[in-house]
């Protein structure tokens, strides 16, 4: 399968005073398209500064992040961002939706960031709200969707500007159990049309929605479960 990102390497440390700590061992993982991939773990175990170094959000301490071909390192601030603007999706446990907009002029924001005309805008906006099944709501303000439809809203506009890897942090925190079944069945269709999908939780119900898993536990990643995972089976 064709590989949209990887960590190659990759560690984080940050330093207060004289103390170092480690948010992440040297870390080497490929994401494929066509794959959703779970980062599972417990809180303060480092999954998010893995999703955070994906997303091109902080940079390692070693090693090195590539994303569409693309090292990251190399890149200014400027470039950066449309790196992230164009090539990464971020789905947040928080939906972020822009509450004075309605669901279309959310998903549009993206590309009117990209200097998009409206008029295209608002027909990949369309597309990108069909493919999550929220259409019907197209005119509808944030507060009065449900958590879950607001959820399927920020994955419209995750999606509209075509990333080659959809990151989601937590995407189901915030959710009730059939929601969130929904919102991954949403993801995993997703990664079956090409896109790399990786997934942040704790929640270990979500396994059965993934193609691959990654366990962090104490800043060490490893498709390997540790036995405090194993004891939950």
């Amino acid at each position: 399968m064709e590989i949209a990102a990887s960590v190659i390497g990759a560690s984080k440390e940050y330093r207060t005073g004289d103390t170092v700590i480690t948010a992440l061992q040297p870390t080497t993982f490929d994401f494929r398209k066509n794959e959703l991939t779970l980062i599972i773990g417990p809180s303060g175990s480092g999954k998010t500064t893995l999703l955070s170094l994906l997303g091109c959000v902080v940079f390692p301490t070693t090693g090195e992040v590539v994303v569409d071909n693309i090292q990251a390192k190399d890149l200014s601030e400027p470039e950066l961002a449309r790196l992230r603007l164009r090539h990464i999706g971020f789905v947040f446990q928080n939906f972020n939706l822009l509450s004075p907009l309605n669901a279309l002029e959310n998903v549009m924001q993206p590309l009117r960031l990209t200097g998009l005309r409206a008029g295209e805008a608002r027909m990949r906006a369309e597309e990108a709200l069909g493919k999550v099944d929220m259409l019907d709501r197209m005119k509808s303000l944030p507060k009065n969707l449900s958590g879950g439809q607001q959820q399927r809203v920020a994955i419209a506009r995750a999606l509209v500007t075509e990333p080659s890897i959809m990151l989601c942090d937590e995407p189901t925190a915030s959710l009730d159990i059939r929601s969130a079944g929904i919102v991954m069945e949403e993801l995993r269709m997703l990664a079956s049309s090409g896109k790399a999908v990786v997934v942040v939780t704790h929640d270990l119900r979500l396994r059965k929605y993934a193609d691959r898993i990654i366990y962090v536990d104490n800043g060490v990643a490893s498709e390997t479960p540790s036995e405090e995972y194993m004891s939950h089976e």
